[in-house]
């Protein structure tokens, strides 16, 4: 059967039919990436290339799977002599032949990334180094940070200068000689070790080079150093390499990758021919427009004009809300109305957000009205193991008596062991007792002593203090300081590691929900809100097959496309992310992320922000995504339906703190034209009574913003100021030239 390429564009088929030599395959997105890969591997073997002798790397072992099948279907042959995977899992094959040339057997384990911390700590007690700061986890983070950048513990040690940087050096070396004495890489190995065995062993190097006369990299944006290293090194004999990938969608710097690599590429492969796959099969002309319109602010880029043959398509829609709730109420509404009048089914909708803690909130909102959903990269909110701790924790100030809290407490207390907790649950069954009246009367039981007594003493301590507190704080107030004592929050900071991060980012958000319901529930007790939380992890896992809206993170949407999407949370300092502000490498990377948010849609694509959020558990006003800023003028006009909010009347919800919980009063148009404008300004008096928090004022240096918090009385009255452009600034408001809203619009 021969190989039917009818099916490609013109572009597309100079790409596979190109055999011999290095080329780039730049695909933007929606292109056809994927059926191009996979006809060229076709095209080769079809031209009389043994699969034997051919290598693709992927980014996901079931992309590789799904790419295996199609090939075996195009050309009729057993696909599985293709050596095809991801990274990690063809160079560790690579390593199980010839890893003992390095000094390991082909048994060798591989450690995870708990596995390689545990080294980690064992190394730091055996030097009696503290394991508090820095922590196991935030050393081995650093240590895998250099590997993906291929640098050896000497090569560490000539620039380690800061004191966590010296203990770095001085553990770093020990735990590969540690690995090595188990006959055991981790992750980083897999991809550093490859690169010792070729440049130690040049026999080796050559017979893989002999084995694989025909190279193709998929994401080559997303490779990390040691990744493009390892490509290098192997297509250096014959040069016969094929990279596809798109400048504009890498989106991995986090976790190591480099752009850059891309781009040298052109200097490593001299005479390397470049194919543009230019096309958009998947988005209509508005959501293109609006994409490229963006993306084309990055300066470094290759260039690139993506287009369609796609309808127009219905116009982007902007909703601008008062709140993170009010945006989760929108989505929600809008999610309901597409059904009602398009007819489509809830798995053809997708919520993006920039982190998970965005999630629950929404998942509030979609739950509250009935509609299914399923989160992929992660697990549901409440789920969360970081949450379910400290959900254990508050369980037991209400209930003592509740046994499966108080085992998960013991469990994560460091110094309580299995032994221990055993004893416990015999003690308490052959008495008839409940576990908390054993700990409460532990001076009772001999078999219990030294510090595991101390440590039960002090769960029950804990437990029978905020049992009488819960009844004198507020809500959230007693929230944050059961969180503070659990000492959670204090570990994960040390740990400084992205997980961490993440798992922060969680904690935070569960202190806003609580905060939440505090400020918008009369009578709000803590057994109230577990009783709402308990009805979430009631909830039957979702079946990912089930007709079910999706919810995940930008990153987790990488190649993936939907009818729908809704990109939420565009306000800055959350995306773009607050960490990248400052850079204008790391603010073009979250360009790209954006560029990636808005491509996945197909047919309708919606933006939202909102003016207020619960951040850290307090009310914080945003100010909205500078990616909105930079669409131009046109695109906005005849793109963009924009929806402003609707500002009901004010309604009281005052807390123990005194936030009164109101909508928030801020001039708004029916379009971003009209909201450019500077008409409807009132001068403020002398005294700038006007001025208040919530309020757009208009500078004459600094332009528009938003007021933070006023402070101070009469001629010592100032102001902080959001700036659109500038951004946090403090204003001595009697030297201050502003106008402000009027208080009407």
């Amino acid at each position: 059967m021969s190989l039917d390429l009818s099916i490609l564009n013109e572009e597309q088929r100079r790409a596979v039919e190109e055999i011999e030599g290095p080329s780039i395959i730049i695909a933007g997105a929606g292109s056809g990436k994927t059926r191009v890969l996979t006809y060229k591997i076709a095209h080769l073997i079809e031209s009389g290339v043994s699969p034997y002798e051919i290598l693709a790397l992927t980014f996901t072992n079931k992309a590789a799977a799904e790419m295996k099948d199609r090939i075996g279907k195009l050309v009729e042959i057993n696909a599985d002599r293709i050596w095809m995977g991801t990274f990690h899992s063809i160079f560790a094959r690579i390593l199980r032949f010839d890893g003992e040339k390095i000094g390991f057997d082909r048994n060798f384990t591989i450690y995870d990334s708990d596995d390689s911390a545990n080294v980690v700590k064992q190394i730091m007690q055996n030097k009696n180094m503290s394991i508090e700061n820095p922590t196991p986890k935030s050393i081995h983070s650093e240590i895998s940070k250099q590997k993906n950048k291929l640098i050896t513990p000497e090569a560490y040690s000539m620039y380690a200068k800061s004191p966590f940087e010296r203990r770095v050096e001085e553990i770093y070396p020990v735990y590969q000689e540690t690995l090595l004495k188990s006959n055991a890489m981790d992750f980083d190995d897999l991809l550093m070790k490859p690169i010792d065995l070729f440049h130690n062993n040049p026999d080796v190097l050559d017979k893989y080079q002999e084995r694989f006369k025909f190279i193709l990299v998929d994401e080559y944006q997303d490779t990390n150093r040691a990744q493009y290293q390892i490509v290098k090194m192997l297509a250096q004999k014959y040069k016969n390499i094929t990279i596809v990938g798109d400048d504009a969608q890498s989106i991995y710097k986090w976790r190591g990758a480099e752009i850059q690599n891309i781009f040298d590429f052109e200097e490593d492969f001299a005479g390397r021919k470049i194919f543009k796959l230019e096309q958009n099969y998947r988005s209509t002309k508005k959501i293109l427009a609006l994409a490229d319109d963006v993306i084309k602010r990055n300066r470094k880029q290759f260039k690139k004009d993506i287009w369609t043959d796609n309808h127009d398509g219905e116009q982007v829609v902007l909703l601008e809300t008062m709140s993170d709730k009010d945006e989760a109420y929108k989505v929600t509404r809008y999610i309901t109305e597409e059904i009602y009048k398009q007819k489509y089914n809830f798995k053809d909708f997708v919520i993006l957000y920039r982190t998970n803690a965005q999630s629950r909130i929404i998942e509030d909102s979609l739950r509250h009205n009935g509609i299914p959903y399923l989160i992929v990269g992660g697990i549901r909110f409440y789920q969360r193991k970081e949450i379910k701790d400290i959900i254990a924790n508050l369980r037991i100030v209400v209930n003592p008596n509740d046994n499966e809290s108080l085992i998960r407490i013991l469990n994560i207390k460091e110094g309580v062991g299995k032994t221990t907790i055993d004893k416990l649950s015999k003690a308490a069954e052959l008495e008839g007792k409940q576990l908390i009246e054993i700990i409460k009367n532990i001076d009772d039981y001999p078999e219990f002593g030294g510090r595991a007594k101390i440590l039960l003493s002090e769960v029950w301590k804990f437990a029978s203090k905020y049992k009488y507190l819960k009844d004198e704080m507020s809500l959230t107030e007693l929230a944050k300081s059961i969180i503070d004592e659990t000492g959670l929050m204090y570990k994960l900071r040390l740990e400084n590691t992205l997980e961490s991060e993440e798992r922060l980012s969680n904690l935070q958000e569960l202190i806003s929900a609580i905060a939440e319901y505090d400020d918008n529930t009369d009578d709000a007790t803590l057994e109230g809100f577990l009783q709402e939380v308990s009805l979430v992890a009631d909830i039957d896992t979702l079946d990912e097959k089930k007709n079910a809206v999706t919810l995940m993170t930008i990153h987790a949407a990488k190649g993936l496309e939907y009818p729908v999407v809704f990109i939420t949370g565009l306000e800055e300092g959350l995306f773009p992310s607050m960490n990248s502000i400052s850079s204008q490498e790391d603010i073009e990377e979250e360009r790209r992320l954006f560029y990636v948010a808005v491509t996945r849609a197909k047919n309708k694509l919606y933006l939202s922000y909102a003016n207020m959020r619960y951040r850290f558990g307090t009310p914080s006003y945003q100010m909205k995504s500078k990616f909105i800023k930079e669409i131009s003028d046109n695109i906005y006009s005849e793109h963009i339906k924009y929806e402003g909010m609707k500002i009901p009347q004010a309604k009281k919800a005052t807390t123990s703190q005194g936030y009164r919980s109101q909508s928030i009063s801020v001039a708004f148009n029916a379009n971003k034209a009209a909201y450019k404008k500077e008409e409807n300004f009132s001068q403020a008096e002398d005294t700038f009574s006007d001025i208040k928090k919530g309020v757009i004022v208009n500078h004459s240096t600094f332009g528009k913003g938003r007021v933070l918090d006023v402070t101070g009385k009469g001629v010592d009255k100032k102001a902080e100021i959001y700036f659109d452009d500038i951004g946090l600034k403090k204003i001595v408001l009697k030297y201050a030239k502003m106008t402000v809203y009027n208080s009407e619009l």
